[in-house]
């Protein structure tokens, strides 16, 4: 078994040479990794490599590029799943702040409401009572009164109901934006599982 020699020289300086273009390398991919984060674009494999200008084979050979690719995929995953976790949170806030303020405007129309029958209620009531002693000047005033009031019980009533409306329309988004989330949430861990 004979064995080829290469003269010492030669191949210590084609080891120099390899060194030099790994280390070149390596830092071109912490560069592109530092410059992908900075543009705030997704972190992957073939985005380093394209962006490095190293091959694939290359950052699952090298145990410092995986490594550092590696690490980079796992932070942008965090701050991509912080992130949307923080719009959640605010889509959710906003979805909530207006069910409670639609459920706040249909208590105060309800209340409303009541009271406007009421008083509709005592004006009849004083309407019956003393009809005889009335001129017909007065009781044309009363009638009006008393159609004011049933028209304003009717625009409450409308008011009411359009409230109500939206209040299950804002349920209804809300409950949209939850499942949205989930199935967010879902393709964020099936990302970063793959």
């Amino acid at each position: 078994m004979s064995t080829a020699t290469v003269p010492e020289p030669r191949t210590a300086a084609a080891l120099a040479s390899r060194r030099r273009r790994t280390e070149a390398a390596i830092q071109r991919v912490h560069d592109a990794i530092t410059r992908l984060r900075r543009e705030k674009a997704q972190v992957s494999v073939a985005a380093v490599a394209r962006h490095a200008d190293v091959s694939r084979t290359f950052l699952y050979d090298n145990p410092e590029a995986r490594a550092a690719v590696a690490t980079a995929m796992a932070e942008t995953g965090e701050r991509r799943v912080q992130l949307l976790a923080d719009q959640a949170d605010e889509r959710e806030a906003t979805w909530r702040e207006r069910a409670l303020n639609a459920e706040d405007a249909l208590k105060a129309a309800n209340t409303e409401i009541l009271a406007q029958r009421t008083h509709i209620g005592e004006l009849l009531g004083q309407v019956r009572d003393l009809e005889a002693e009335w001129t017909e000047e007065a009781s044309q005033r009363i009638t009006t009164e008393n159609t004011t009031l049933k028209q304003r019980v009717r625009q409450l009533t409308s008011d009411n109901r359009t409230l109500d409306e939206r209040l299950k329309a804002a349920r209804s988004n809300l409950r949209f934006q939850d499942r949205r989330i989930a199935d967010l949430e879902a393709q964020i861990a099936d990302s970063t599982v793959h």
